[in-house]
């Protein structure tokens, strides 16, 4: 089996009709949203889901985000607090998932819950909306990669890793956002904005636009409530070296804002997340330059620093996580 791919830019309703069908076959449809491509799936079937777990070989305790078309379908899934509908009417459509609890009722299936008590909603734009309220239904959609890679954010990356066990790959074009959603839970009794996966939008933004501080997570999580907690994900095959301030011969380098470091004319690959330094436009390339690096066949990536502020704190959340040991690794 091969993949077919539609072009969603120029065949709307037939994308639209297609992978709906194929969604009510019980079958993942990889399809494109702001942040990265996702791997969406009935999130009220368990035959649906355990298809993502297999197609991607995702661990069972990872829970899945589910994706809805507006406030009101979260509704029927779910119950908001007053800063977490806040954050929805603020966000929405965007690269924001808010941890909810699960209406009493609730037919998301526990699979895509992981057993929790919670669900994780986001609202995303363009065709993956337009799919969801056509479908009626939310849509549990990790990344359409292999579990711990590094996400695809454009279909060919989709084809290239998982297009023999697809049906349908829907293109949208390149993700403009290039990382994954930000995700965050309020505590019910303090009210307090808890950051448990920094990403597409800035937590100094949600801050702002609430008027209270975003807390992050003091140590490691003792339950993974969220996607991209795991310690090793996003990892490319070759080895990863942070904060690098030099180029050993035949490592592939990846620098932002245009940086001259030791070394740089040994690299195997020369690759500038944003000339400029634009935090932004970096983090809409992070996958594609880590797949670009990867695909230079050097053993080891070298990266430089990267600021800490704004949207940098995903692109070093996602760099860490890469960055982290392998299983079997020290």
């Amino acid at each position: 089996m091969t993949a077919e791919i539609i072009d969603s830019r120029q065949e709307r309703e037939r994308a639209i009709r297609e992978a709906s069908r194929v969604l009510g076959e019980g079958f993942p449809v990889a399809i494109p949203t702001e942040t990265v491509y996702g791997l969406a799936a009935d999130a009220t079937q368990a035959d649906a889901i355990s298809r993502i777990y297999e197609t991607k070989g995702r661990p069972r305790f990872n829970p899945l985000i589910c994706h809805v078309s507006d406030i009101a379908m979260a509704e029927r899934y779910a119950v908001f607090d007053p800063i977490s509908r806040r954050l929805a009417e603020t966000f929405w459509p965007g690269p924001l998932t808010i941890i909810l609890p699960l209406r009493p009722g609730s037919p998301i299936h526990p699979l895509a819950t992981a057993g929790l008590e919670t669900v994780g909603l986001r609202c995303p734009e363009g065709f993956a909306s337009d799919l969801i309220r056509a479908f009626d239904r939310p849509l549990a959609a990790p990344s359409a990669n292999t579990s711990g890679k590094i996400s695809p954010t454009a279909a060919r990356h989709v084809m290239d890793d998982l297009g023999e066990k697809l049906k349908l790959i829907i293109d949208g074009g390149s993700s403009p956002v290039g990382v994954e959603s930000t995700i965050v839970r309020v505590d019910p009794e303090t009210g307090a904005i808890l950051l448990l996966r920094p990403g597409g939008l800035a937590a100094d933004d949600i801050a702002k636009a609430v008027g209270q501080d975003v807390q992050r997570r003091e140590g490691p999580a003792a339950i993974i409530e969220a996607p991209g907690m795991l310690a090793s994900h996003y990892a490319p095959g070759a080895a990863v070296r942070l904060n690098a301030r030099s180029v050993e011969p035949g490592e592939a380098l990846i620098r932002l804002g245009g940086i001259e470091i030791p070394g740089i004319e040994t690299a195997a690959i020369d690759l500038d997340l944003s000339p400029s330094g634009d935090l932004a436009q970096a983090a809409a390339n992070l996958f594609e330059y880590l797949k670009r690096a990867d695909a230079s066949g050097a053993q080891r990536i070298a990266v430089t620093a990267i600021p800490e502020e704004g949207l940098g704190e995903a692109i070093n959340d996602r760099l860490a996580r890469a960055a982290a040991p392998r299983d079997g690794e020290t």
